[in-house]
């Protein structure tokens, strides 16, 4: 709509809110403008790149801070909601602010999304590598703070099994 804004949310745990405006247009071929900026695995600005962006969402007009949630998921099957008002409307570009406490336990990020808390009720669908698939209502993940490790959504079958993909119905 040219009024809504962008969240989008790194495998390393960082999330970054921004103005839709704040993106200018451009033609097909363009490059585009950077959204976030990535840690890379040494930080220097020469070493291969260690993060990528895992989920990238719109919240929109019926999306508020007080009614809308990010839902992130990890690869070791933890995963938590927090509250969309925890996320700071900034400027695109920056590294962002943590969203999720990585690490061996939880896994790194596999997905985000941006979810209405007061929209009708959804499930969640939960596919592990090794083909074990999950269906688990949304609400049964637990709202928690943003540098926080989140809950057990997933528990595998088989040692050494992470979570491969994500959806909801």
């Amino acid at each position: 709509t040219g009024h809504d804004e962008i969240l989008l949310v790194s495998r390393q745990g960082q999330a970054i809110r921004f103005r839709e405006k704040d993106v200018r247009a451009m033609g097909r071929v363009a490059a585009g403008v950077r959204g976030m900026r990535l840690a890379s695995a040494s930080g220097g600005k020469l070493a291969k790149r260690d993060d990528i962006v895992v989920g990238m969402d719109v919240i929109g007009k019926g999306c508020s801070p007080d009614t809308c949630e990010v839902l992130a998921i990890m690869e070791h099957g933890y995963g938590k909601r927090t509250k969309l008002s925890q996320y700071r409307v900034q400027g695109r570009g920056g590294s962002g602010i943590k969203t999720a406490e990585v690490t061996a336990k939880t896994g790194k990020l596999i997905t985000a999304f941006v979810f209405n808390s007061k929209a009708p009720p959804a499930d969640l669908i939960v596919v592990s590598r090794n083909g074990q698939v999950i269906r688990l209502p949304y609400s049964e993940v637990r709202v928690a703070g943003r540098a926080t490790q989140g809950v057990r959504v997933m528990r595998f079958k088989e040692e050494g099994d992470e979570v491969a993909s994500v959806t909801y119905v």
